[in-house]
């Protein structure tokens, strides 16, 4: 070969290297810009030791599982291609031993990625806990294995052994089409070396090809016999896997292993593990009748699981059927007490309601936190009014309404909250250029509240906080930084501290401007530019002249997500609530650990199949700085106990919490919900009572906005029968199965040293408590509450029912519903005009709380009954007792509200509150003809 023929070569080569090359960094130039982006942000938010933690985990697994099964592949079909070539007594030239060297090499390299990427992507947190999950102190009762086996380790050797098998299949199929590829390509070869010399093969022509046929098929055989052993040695490992998944069993009576599965099925999985060691051994050392040996094992198991299947349906329907209350008591009781366990429900304190429905006046102003903070609005209509009375403008949006307290003038006040946020895509079309939605729109302004015992005389929220710059009734509620930067809507980056200001809120014909002042955000320095361009595909980033070196650039601002991105092997709570602490808007987040493994646990179908769950963390997120902080609220949890151990820099105890969030801490809707359905059957802890269902309950439902709907579980402010103080608590009540009598009311505590305690009260068994669904139907019955709502509904409104309260006062039960009319048109809301109040056989309605308790409760022989702070009065006629001040006040606060109606367009609405309005001045007109 001349120079220029090399030189052409390796010019060849040096190209295809390029190409190669090329072809790599285009792979992988995504994940390079994403890495880096990551690692910027990760930096800027504190939180960078847990991202390398979770990339260094992944590689920890990845790389030294690549190289081994690398090597594994590389020796292996090295291995078979030179039993290939000896068989057949022949050689290779070297370029063609040089070629497969390279096939094979590829081969190897490509299936190692394969698999070690997809174990890695899969399993890495599964391994981190197989190493430091550490135990529950709680045993199984049928293998004894401590609880922690099956949440860390168990999963994971379920999928080391799924990867074995795969591979194992993998290697059996590429080996086959490797006999097969080398087999085509080299018999014509094969046949031509001797079939010239061959007077056999010219008598007989297929006797050559036959006997390379048959030399194939012996290799296969070879092969077979080494596959087949590895194979059996899986099979075994399966079986001792699912014996443990006996524990996770639906056939029996109860979920977990019952009668039949510990008689029966464990033994046949033991037999089948102990029959496919032997056959495994058998394989691997005797090569004599393998074929046979192979034949009778897959012959024994197929008969002894047909065996099993046989006989465990003759047990369940010859022994258990039955007996079955007798065979499957144990197990029951193992259902019951593991079900608690894994839902927290073993440490409900239960106790005895003695209701006597002997409320008295002086009960009643005793009680009065507990009157006052009666929730006369709900949620759902209340994010409608905010909406419509406090949007302002259409691009802003209140997405929820959060149900909080507050100590407000020292009280103990239960209140509606929302955050007004920023909804871009509802700008004018002409707005949404680059400008406005990246350097001008960059944040939602202030915040909504109203106590939910208070409305106004239209029927409406009766806001404390509201307007836009934000107003406050109280002096120690009071926003300091109002601008929403991260919230439950900002789905988008924007960037700050540009030449351009920033739209702050609108002001009359003109807007407020602002500028970032907060320490959130990533700085755009030349190179940070040109990568956020790059990531976000957004050329004009990085040409824009309104970025500066001091520009700052927010992204992932929806605060789910924010905490997502930082741990997205954690489960969260989908319902963030907003609270105001020290003069900032927090996000609160709740967290969950959770898993499908616990033993005789019955899982949650409709919650994802698990049957553990814990509220062990909460995460904050700051709306002005993008702040997150994770703090560990419950330390008793083994599962969190082993993200700590994992990821020891991101939580914080809960003593680091600041006390002002700490005073706003929920218990969860979402696992009080959970724990509730599951309470409904699982309180019974007798087994016999159990297997029958005796005394199963059900959750009530109710007649909400005029559907038949389940009750929900509902945030209240009231004082615990026996407890000296009010509490905000989160409640839900039971039923008997198929009855509508009230049976029990389980009761989260939320405040204090007592937050996630769980309460139970039940009704005593010798009498029949009236049930909210009982009292809703006496509401519906009742003939002048009848008679009304088929007068307004007639009139063109709408009649809504709100949801029915279940309120325990000393040893009695108020229910009390709250009834909405909309008037008709596009944009009317929903508008508390009456209340209904029910106690024993006393049903009243009327326009305000107090007027209904005035009448259940008479004032014996007192001219009139105050109960202070109750609620205002809906009603705008002269009967209303109003100071000539309130009705100031009211005359202000109904003009304003007026005005923000106008801006909308709602011209219905502006007449109304403008009538109103002319009521109270011409009430307080008449008042100063008095007085002259």
């Amino acid at each position: 070969m001349n120079k220029t023929e090399k030189n052409k070569k390796k010019t060849q080569r040096n190209r295809i290297f390029l190409i190669m090359l090329l072809i790599i960094v285009v792979g992988v130039f995504h994940n390079i810009v994403n890495f880096l982006a990551d690692l910027s942000w990760f930096g800027e938010i504190g939180y960078q030791t847990v991202y390398f933690k979770r990339i260094f985990a992944k590689l920890y697994l990845a790389l030294p599982i690549g190289f081994i099964l690398f090597f594994v592949f590389l020796l292996y079909f090295k291995e078979i291609y030179k039993k290939f070539l000896s068989k057949f007594e022949i050689g290779e030239e070297q370029s063609d031993r040089k070629k497969v060297g390279i096939v094979i090499k590829v081969l190897s390299f490509v299936l190692a990625g394969l698999f070690s990427n997809r174990i890695a992507s899969e399993s890495w947190m599964k391994l981190l806990q197989f190493i430091y999950g550490g135990d529950f102190g709680v045993v199984d009762p049928v293998f004894h294995r401590d609880i922690g086996f099956y949440i860390f380790r168990f999963p994971f050797l379920v999928d080391f052994f799924a990867a074995m098998l795969n591979i194992l299949v993998i290697l059996f199929l590429v080996t086959f089409v490797f006999y097969l590829v080398l087999l085509v390509y080299k018999t014509p070869s094969l046949m031509s070396e001797k079939e010239e010399n061959s007077n056999i093969t010219h008598l007989y022509p297929g006797s050559r090809r036959k006997n390379i046929k048959d030399k194939v098929l012996e290799m296969l055989v070879e092969k077979g016999r080494f596959f087949g052993s590895l194979f059996f040695v899986l099979v075994a490992a399966k079986s001792i896997l699912r014996a443990y998944e006996l524990l996770y069993s639906a056939r029996g009576a109860v979920f977990g292993a019952g009668y039949t599965d510990v008689v029966i099925n464990l033994w046949v999985y033991r037999f089948d593990a102990l029959l496919a060691g032997m056959m495994a051994l058998f394989l691997l050392f005797r090569k004599k009748n393998s074929k046979k040996a192979l034949a009778i094992a897959v012959v024994l198991m197929v008969i002894t699981n047909i065996g099993g299947v046989v006989a465990q349906q003759s047990i369940q329907s010859l022994v258990v059927a039955p007996n079955e209350l007798s065979k499957e008591k144990p197990y029951i009781e193992n259902a019951i007490k593991y079900t608690n366990l894994a839902y927290g429900l073993d440490k409900i304190q239960v106790r005895e309601f003695d209701i006597q429905e002997n409320l008295t006046v002086e009960d009643i102003v005793k009680n009065e936190e507990t009157v006052s903070n009666i929730s006369l609005n709900d949620y759902r209509p209340t994010k409608e009014a905010f909406n419509q009375l406090q949007g302002l403008r259409g691009y802003y949006k209140f997405n929820d309404v959060d149900i909080d307290r507050y100590i407000l003038d020292g009280k103990l006040t239960q209140v509606f909250l929302s955050v007004r946020e920023m909804d871009k895509s509802k700008l004018e079309d002409k707005a949404k250029n680059w400008i406005n939605t990246k350097l001008k729109y960059t944040h939602g302004y202030g915040i909504a509240m109203a106590p939910v015992n208070q409305l106004t005389q239209a029927g409406q929220p009766d806001m404390i906080m509201k307007n836009v710059p934000v107003q406050s009734t109280y002096s120690d509620l009071v926003l300091q930084k109002p601008q929403v930067y991260f919230g439950e809507l900002s789905s988008d980056y924007v960037i700050v501290n540009t030449k351009e200001l920033e739209f702050d809120y609108p002001k009359g014909e003109s807007n407020e401007m602002t500028g970032y002042e907060g320490r959130g955000g990533i700085p755009l320095n030349f190179w940070n530019r040109l990568l956020f361009s790059v990531k976000e595909k957004d050329f004009k980033l990085f040409i824009s002249d309104n970025i500066t070196e001091e520009s700052r650039i927010l992204i992932y601002r929806d605060v789910l997500s924010r905490v997502k991105k930082i741990a997205p092997f954690l489960t969260y709570d989908t319902d963030i609530y907003s609270v105001i602490a020290d003069g900032k808007i927090m996000y609160i987040i709740d967290g969950y650990t959770v898993s499908s493994h616990y033993p005789y646990s019955e899982r949650m179908e409709q919650a994802g199949g698990l049957n553990y769950i814990r509220n062990s963390f909460k995460a904050v997120v700051d709306s002005y700085d993008g702040d997150v902080n994770f703090y560990i609220v419950d330390d008793t949890d083994p599962i969190l106990k082993t993200y700590a151990a994992i990821f020891p820099k991101l939580f914080q105890n809960m003593e680091q919490m600041p006390e002002k969030i700490k005073a706003h801490l929920r218990y969860p809707q979402y696992l009080f919900d959970i724990q509730s359905q599951i309470y409904a059957t699982y309180h019974m802890s007798d087994p016999q009572v159990f297997y029958n269902r005796e005394d199963k309950w059900d959750i009530p439902t109710e007649m909400y906005q005029g559907e038949e709907r389940t009750m929900e579980s509902i945030y209240s402010t009231y004082r615990i029968p026996g407890e000296k103080n009010a509490e905000f608590l989160l409640s839900i009540p039971y039923t008997p199965k198929s009855k509508q009598n009230l049976t029990g009311l389980l009761i989260a505590r939320n405040d204090g040293d007592e937050y996630g305690k769980l309460l139970l009260y039940r009704m005593p068994k010798d009498k029949i408590v009236i049930g909210p669904q009982q009292m809703e139907g006496k509401f519906s019955n009742n003939d002048k509450i009848s008679k009304d709502l088929s007068l307004w509904d007639s009139r063109g409104s709408e009649v809504l029912r709100g949801h029915i309260l279940t309120i325990p006062i000393e040893n009695s039960l108020l229910y009390i519903e709250p009834l909405y009319i909309r008037a008709a048109g596009e944009n009317a809301i929903p508008e508390v005009k009456r209340i209904i109040v029910g106690y024993k056989d006393k049903i009243v309605m009327e326009e305000t709380l107090a007027e209904a308790l005035n009448e259940i409760f008479p004032s014996e022989g007192k001219e009139e009954q105050q109960f202070s702070g109750v609620q205002k009065p809906i009603k705008t006629s002269a009967e209303v007792s109003l100071t000539n001040e309130e009705k100031i006040k009211e005359a202000n606060r109904k003009f304003e509200e007026a005005q923000e109606i106008l801006k909308q367009g709602n011209l219905g609405q502006y007449q109304q509150k403008i009538n109103e309005v002319g009521e109270l001045l011409k009430q307080l007109e008449q008042e100063n003809d008095k007085r002259e």
